[in-house]
């Protein structure tokens, strides 16, 4: 390994430390006999003093670094006030790594807006801003506070087929892939493995994958490739169930990136920060009733809520000082959703999780008697027999077990404040992106 500390590390309680940095040019400023070299490496800027009268050839080599160039520089640790940060470096040798091309295809160092479509284009170097790795890092420490969260709670980490042969979901937003001689499908959703898993005895148990849906779309909250973090429980009462494990792992999974990503969140201008209050739970009838009393809303479709309609609801909730809530009960859900069971005031018992405006997860209490399920298989107009390999968990005995699926994506889009979902995904995939 090269030998050196990170930007983070050097601060100004090491005044008069020897260290080593190496990072990129982040910008060069002469100023005429001094010229400041900020370097930028993977987490921060360090700003270096190169003067001409201390070096006269350390000075001429940092005339001729063109931005971006990957360098190595040794030196002292100097605080200073009228540094950024309050630390600067004199250094005492300058090793250019790798040279930089000029110009460049974007700005990095400048405050210089470009179009996403552009910034995707050319996102090795979009990436290398600061506020642009800013997202990533935090969404890494999100999903390290998740995954932590359900270790620790016993849940088993599992891996489900992206290749199938029907999809969960069925309808036409499928991706069909040749299969040696036939034809098969990328996953819609892990639905029917994670209840084949219930079956199973595996009892709870969680997956971060992917997810595949051939929409054609136009909006700035779907994505064709889709991260997804699954979760699965057994011997629930119902669904509150699930959504207490919804919500307890979200708290944590926010709680440990307030704690361990308070650079990233800085650099983003962020606070994720949930109130201690539990998130309200309403119906599906109350959120419609809210929608049409307070903003005279009534979304098309009556079986859901639209966009609008989570916008709305999540400025209602945010004005009581709730980010998050849940709504439940949604009407006329998959087969493997429960619904009209005897003695609920409610539809079914499927919720959504909104979060700053907008759904960022679905679940619910599933199906689990074996007759039912064929019963409502039947009135959905499915045939039971191209399920037999789900089936057969139930015909044989299946524990009550509910779930959801929460999108990554969207909940990196809402921390993060992101006007497009694709600023959460490194290389996103959408109708008409399938490079970089």
């Amino acid at each position: 390994m090269i030998e050196r500390e990170y930007t983070s590390d050097v601060t100004a309680d090491r005044s008069g430390e020897q260290v080593a940095v190496a990072g990129r040019v982040h910008d060069v400023r002469d100023l005429g006999g001094i010229v400041f070299l900020i370097l930028r490496d993977a987490r921060g800027e360090l700003q270096v003093v190169f003067k001409e009268e201390d070096d006269a050839d350390l000075f001429e080599r940092v005339q001729e670094l063109n931005r971006e160039a990957v360098v190595r520089i040794e030196g002292e640790v100097t605080a200073s006030d009228q540094a950024p940060g309050g630390v600067e470096m004199v250094p005492d040798s300058l090793e250019v790594i790798s040279e930089s091309t000029t110009p460049l295809p974007m700005e990095v160092s400048k405050d210089v807006d470009a179009n996403l479509d552009t910034r995707l284009d050319q996102r090795f170097m979009d990436l290398r801003k600061p506020e642009v790795r800013a997202v990533f890092s935090l969404r890494s420490k999100l999903l390290a506070g998740m995954t932590a969260w359900f270790d620790e709670e016993g849940f088993t980490n599992v891996d489900t087929p992206l290749l199938s042969q029907a999809g969960a979901e069925g309808g036409a937003d499928l991706f069909p892939v040749l299969y040696y001689d036939k034809e098969a499908f990328l996953s819609q959703s892990p639905q029917l493995y994670k209840q084949i898993l219930m079956g199973a005895d595996f009892d709870r148990i969680y997956e971060v994958g992917k997810a595949f849906r051939a929409e054609d779309f136009g909006t700035s909250r779907h994505v064709s490739e889709i991260g997804m973090f699954d979760v699965e429980l057994s011997y629930i009462e119902d669904h509150d169930d699930v959504m207490d494990v919804q919500e307890d792992s979200l708290r944590a999974s926010i709680e440990y990136a307030t704690e361990h990503a308070q650079r990233e969140l800085d650099v983003l201008e962020v606070d994720p920060e949930l109130p201690d209050e539990r998130f309200p739970r309403i119906s599906f009838s109350e959120a419609r009733s809210i929608l049409e009393t307070e903003y005279d809303h009534v979304p098309e479709d009556a079986d859901d809520l639209d966009t609008k309609g989570e916008k709305l609801l999540g400025e209602y909730f945010e004005e009581q000082g709730h980010p998050a809530f849940f709504v439940v009960g949604f009407p006329n859900e998959k087969f493997y959703y429960m619904q009209d069971v005897p003695g609920d005031d409610i539809a079914s018992r499927k919720f959504d999780l909104i979060y700053r405006g907008q759904e960022i997860s679905s679940g619910g209490q599933r199906e689990h008697d074996y007759e039912r399920l064929l019963q409502r298989m039947e009135e959905d107009g499915v045939d039971p027999e191209s399920f037999d390999f789900y089936l057969d968990a139930f015909e044989y005995g299946m524990p009550p077990h509910g779930g959801y699926g929460l999108g990554i994506d969207r909940l990196v889009q809402k921390v993060a404040d992101l006007d497009n979902i694709r600023e959460a995904i490194l290389f996103p995939r959408d109708p008409e992106r399938l490079t970089p």
